[in-house]
């Protein structure tokens, strides 16, 4: 970690029966049912949490590439993450996706403001070099 590192939030949850459980955060606004994909019953899993907290964070991301571009986004910006769960020979790992839909603006630019924010939107250095991604404009 760098030396002039300020933390901004730490998010702190404790999960109890780990795809079977449930999972709180410490400020109790998470408070979740965790199931297996596709089994039947209540309740996410990770890869859905994961999802949705990677295309929150991208959307804001695209929003900071958009200020520094001096580029207004549209209001219909969508961002749409698919994180898949697979096995081959008896390892799992992820696979995801990042598609960005953003009606109106010059591919181009959109294209650019994509580049940027994948460049800094921390899940998506948390999985470079780590996780096979594709960022789709659609």
């Amino acid at each position: 970690m760098a030396q002039n590192t300020t933390t901004l939030y730490t998010a702190r949850t404790r999960t109890m029966g780990g795809r079977n459980g449930a999972s709180r955060s410490s400020d109790g606004r998470l408070d979740i049912r965790i199931s297996s994909p596709g089994v039947p019953g209540g309740g996410t899993n990770p890869e859905q949490l994961f999802a949705a907290g990677w295309s929150a964070c991208f959307g804001d991301a695209m929003a900071l590439a958009a200020r520094k571009m001096n580029i207004a986004l549209p209001a219909g910006l969508k961002i749409d993450a698919e994180v898949d769960l697979n096995i081959a020979e008896g390892v799992y790992f992820l696979i995801a996706r990042i598609n960005v839909s953003v009606p109106g603006l010059d591919p181009a630019r959109a294209h650019s403001l994509i580049d940027m924010a994948h460049q800094t939107c921390p899940y998506s250095r948390a999985t470079r070099n780590n996780v096979d991604v594709q960022i789709n404009l659609v």
